[in-house]
Order: structure tokens, then sequence, then C-alpha cells
């Protein structure tokens, strides 16, 4: 297996899209599981499967392009919304980096790093090591390359990320993960109640660390990918169950961005063990 990660890694990046996109369809074809998943989810956003049926072959193109993206330097074709970084790092007070599980979201952090990481420190992430001992290898590698610091999913990884913060830097989040149970709360995601992550919305009210929302979409052909900047559309609320909605909110904004390239067969809103249920499930409600 390692062999074969090592060989992935140096084919060129347009047959490793067009291999991806085919296990994309083979795996959407074999489950069920995920066919039913992936519908519903996208018909809670209000799409038609014919309207984001590619992201059936994005998901695949986002495992084929994995051992390019640890094992070598993958550079950005282009960055939009640089503008708003520039005025977050102006203020003194950190970055928080938001994104979904959209397109090429391994790279955003690996894109940002390398543009500002020299100058204004490193980016702290979260990571959770691999069960295998071989990839657990790799991938701490791969993701404390220049510029990023992985620190662990425990209590001690997230002082460092505040410390991180209140040094000025910068942290990356993708807030549309289910956390862990006691660790989120229930807030809306295109309209169903989702267990959410209050991590994101905590590390801003305690530090004052500007919220940017980043998405890097991966472009036709293997041609590369472009990452994508912006600000949160209003100022975040000071109350923190407010803050978690604006946050949802602000994925919603993002994944419809480029709704093609989201994975739509991520378990969003699956419930987490010994957490209560929804306050919409409650009772046997849908």
């Amino acid at each position: 297996m390692p062999t074969l990660f090592r060989f992935v890694s140096i084919v060129p990046l347009w047959l490793a899209h067009l291999l991806g996109a085919a296990m994309g369809w083979v795996a959407w074809l074999c489950s069920p599981t995920y066919r039913r998943r992936f519908a519903i989810n996208s018909a809670q956003a209000g799409y038609r499967f014919s309207q984001v049926r590619a992201a059936v072959g994005h998901a695949g193109r986002m495992v084929t392009e994995l051992p390019r993206l640890w094992l070598k330097e993958t550079p950005v074709n282009a960055m939009h919304g640089t503008e708003v970084v520039e005025q977050a790092w102006a203020k003194g007070k950190g970055i928080l980096f938001l994104t979904p599980h959209l397109g090429c979201f391994e790279l955003s952090v690996q894109g940002a790093a390398h543009r500002w990481s020299a100058q204004h420190g490193p980016i702290t992430i979260l990571y959770r090591p691999a069960k295998q001992a071989w990839l657990a290898d790799m991938m701490l590698t791969a993701r404390n390359r220049g510029g990023i610091q992985a620190v662990p999913t425990t209590l001690a990884g997230v002082r460092q990320m505040i410390k991180a913060l209140r040094k000025g830097e910068a942290v990356g989040l993708l807030p549309d993960q289910v956390p862990p149970h006691g660790q989120g709360q229930w807030a809306p995601f295109f309209g169903k109640d989702a267990y959410t992550m209050t991590l994101a919305a905590r590390l801003a009210l305690q530090t004052g660390a500007t919220v940017i929302l980043v998405r890097c979409e991966r472009l036709p052909a293997g041609r590369g990918y472009e990452l994508f900047f912006e600000g949160l559309p209003a100022p975040l609320s000071g109350q923190l169950n407010d803050a978690v909605v604006q946050i949802n909110q602000a994925m919603e904004h993002t994944i419809r961005q480029c709704p093609t390239q989201y994975l739509w067969g991520y378990g969003r809103y699956k419930q987490p063990r010994q957490e209560a249920p929804a306050p919409s499930q409650e009772g046997g409600a849908a």
C-alpha cells in the first residue's frame, strides 16, 4: 500500500483525477447507503441530483489527489480575495480559516501557509492519526510540512490553537465535521438540525480572531486549483449559540458557491453516541 500511495503521487494530476472520478462513480453505484445519503443531503439543501451529480466524481478525485498533496508540493493556480486576508493580518489578532468538506480542502491550508506563513507564522490544524502505522507516519509528515503545525485532537491541542491565535497566527478548521459527544450543539444546517462543533465559535470569541471563509476548487481536466477567501457577511455574535448558527450559515454560503464539489455523502446529520437527539427529532419526529 505505501508503494501504491507513492506511485499515485507522481502520476499526472489529470490522470489521477480521471481515475478518481471513475472510483467515485463505482463507490456510488456499489453502495445503496451512500447513494441514499447523497440524495437526502443534497435534497435537504434544495438541489436535484442532476444539479450536483458531478460531486460523485469529485468525491473520488479527493481520494486520488491525496498522495500528491501529502508527498509533493502542489501549488495553486490562483488566489482570489487575498486582500481580505491581508486586512485580517493587519488587525494582529490572528485568523481562523474555516472551510467545509468542499473541493480540495486539504490544499486550502497548504496554499494559505505557502502564501503567508513565512511572514506570520505557521497555520495550526487539528490532527487525528490513522490506525495504520505507515499511514499515520505519512500523515504526520505531510501535515507538519513547512508552514503548518498539526496538533492532536485533545484539550492540549485546543490550547495550542488558542495560544497560536493569541500570538497573531492562524488556525484552520473544518466546522462541518460532526464533533464528539459533549463538544457540540444542535444547530440548523440547510434547514435541518445537525450536531455542530462549538470549537470554531469558541476560538473566535475567546481570542478576537478574524474568521475567514476559504474554499479550494478543482479546475477542469486536472488543470489545478484555485483558492477563494472571503470574510463573514456579518460580525460574529458575542453569544456562543448564535455564533455557532452563524458559522453554519457561513458554511452553507460557501458550499453554494460550488455545490458540485461538496461531499454530499458525508454523514453530516448523524446522531453522536450518548448525545440527546435534536429537538426536531425528539418524540419520533423526522
